[in-house]
């Protein structure tokens, strides 16, 4: 481009001089004293025109300079886009590849699960079937016994026979044998039931991880209005009138600390009211030393923790199965004085280890922001780094992450402050999840130290006044076994109450 209007301007510059010096064809007649200035005016006014042409293809030539090097600028900047698309690409391709293969394999197990519950479910029959037989041959012996007490009783005064003597050896003999036999069936037909449940176990969980694929869970994870039908003392504050008259407000304790000082010594629901807030429902554990106020049970999986703000804030569940006490409520409690969180984690081989912080919690205007210092136990820390974090929800974004949703993405509210990093109010998994995105959406705490991740089964918070022992407690208990009315199980049932009938 340079070159190209360097020429034209050596083109323009020269024309003049060409003008200049072009030979005007000679007259015979004499010249004229006006022509000379007139020629001269012409050739001054064409060189003006030639020079204001030059410097409009100059400036035109700075222009298209100017708008060259910003197209390559904005050139440059797509292909930076470009790559960062083609990089995320490439991760989500993984990610869809590594979520196939543990689908087929889950869709593998299923099948082999199918096939050994048939299995069982035959055995089982067959085992009932003779169980049966036995019992109704029991029964005949046992009419044949009494026969021969009734013999033997009324030849009580005489001699007994010796072929009648050999004959109750044998039949005494025979009853052993078949106690004995009835009590190994009845063994075998307990082991097979617990494993039919072992297998439903399994294909009940296999079930709900194939629904809960990663690609669908946008349309199938998405909250169910039946969480809203909760206990009503959870999610509201008591007054006068929802007390009824039965309960005195004006003498309430103002945390399950109280009330075992009090002399409360029995875990279930009550009625606090902690400084500067109205009074509410807690769910006190008297068990721990001093009394321990329940914010968070989880149990078997039956109440989704995927929750927006306002549930987070004023709690969600059920006092009797699981439950998410509510932000407010946890501030009020924590406001009250210094506060230690201690941390029980138990992972999936049932080791379990502690930490404990210095612990408090901002109010609502804060967005509940918790400060965590001083960490100590022989659980690694995992918590240090949400220090000054605010809790986030699916509909609130509060995480340290400008371009992720940490809430909405692994789902469950947590004080976030890089996704993946730790998050007890994660989906409950029932079983182990293989791969990494499923590890990350459920309960899991993942220490500072490199590639060390615990994905949680058993998560116990605490929060303790440093005086007066002050209990918060984020408590989930072991999964609750499952319970099935198939016919099987009523078989064994039926069979275990014959055995102890009989024994």
């Amino acid at each position: 481009m340079k070159l190209t209007l360097t020429f034209l301007f050596v083109l323009v510059a020269s024309w003049p001089l060409v003008l200049c010096t072009k030979e005007e064809p000679m007259s015979e007649d004499p010249p004229l004293l006006q022509v000379p200035a007139v020629e001269a005016r012409s050739r001054f006014a064409a060189l003006d025109d030639v020079r204001l042409l030059a410097n409009g293809l100059l400036q035109l030539g700075h222009s298209l300079r100017d708008f060259v090097h910003k197209t390559k600028g904005q050139i440059n900047d797509i292909f930076q886009k470009l790559n960062i698309f083609d990089h995320s690409f490439n991760q989500l391709s993984v990610l869809a590849s590594e979520i196939k293969e543990e689908e087929e394999e889950l869709k593998k197990t299923t099948v082999v699960l199918k096939a050994n519950n048939e299995e069982i479910k035959s055995l089982s029959l067959e085992i009932n079937s003779k169980v049966e037989s036995i019992l109704q041959e029991r029964s005949q012996l046992q009419s044949k016994v009494g026969g021969l007490e009734e013999k033997l009783s009324s030849l009580s005064q005489g001699l007994v026979p010796t072929d009648q003597l050999a004959e109750i050896s044998a039949l005494k003999d025979v009853i052993h044998t078949q106690e004995r036999s009835i009590t190994e069936l009845l063994k075998a037909v307990r082991e097979q039931s617990g494993q039919l449940d072992h297998q439903r176990s399994k294909m009940k969980t296999l079930e709900e991880k194939l629904t809960y694929n990663p690609f669908m869970q946008e349309t199938i994870e998405k909250p169910s209005d039946n969480f809203q039908s909760v206990t009503p003392a959870l999610t509201g504050y008591l007054t006068n009138t929802s007390a009824n008259g039965s309960l005195d407000m004006t003498d309430l304790p103002s945390d399950c600390c109280e009330l075992f000082t009090r002399g409360e010594r029995a875990s279930g629901v009550y009625a606090i009211k902690p400084n500067q807030s109205e009074p509410f429902m807690v769910y006190c554990d008297m068990d721990k030393d001093g009394g321990a106020t329940i914010i968070q049970r989880r149990k078997d999986g039956s109440v989704n923790f995927d929750q927006n703000w306002e549930k987070y804030e004023n709690g969600f569940g059920d006092f009797q199965g699981e439950f998410w006490l509510g932000l407010k409520k946890v501030h009020s409690l924590a406001s009250q004085g210094d506060s230690f969180l201690n941390i029980q984690l138990e992972d999936w081989k049932q080791g379990k280890r502690v930490i404990e912080y210095n612990f408090s919690l901002d109010g609502p205007e804060a967005h509940y922001t918790i400060h965590l210092s001083q960490a100590s136990g022989n659980l690694p820390d995992a918590m240090s780094n949400h220090t000054g974090m605010k809790f986030s929800t699916k509909d609130r974004d509060n995480d340290n992450l400008e371009d992720s949703h940490c809430a909405y993405t692994y789902t469950g509210g947590w004080w976030f402050n890089a996704c993946g990093d730790t998050n007890l109010n994660g989906r409950y998994i029932h079983v182990r999840p293989k791969g990494r995105f499923e590890r990350r959406r459920g309960i899991h705490w993942k220490p500072n130290q490199r590639g060390l991740l615990f994905p949680a089964m058993h998560p116990d918070l605490y929060s303790l006044h440093p005086h007066r022992y002050r209990h918060l407690n984020l408590l989930r208990n072991g999964q609750l076994p499952l319970r099935t009315n198939t016919r099987p199980m009523d078989r064994n049932k039926t069979l275990t109450n014959l055995w102890q009938r009989y024994m």
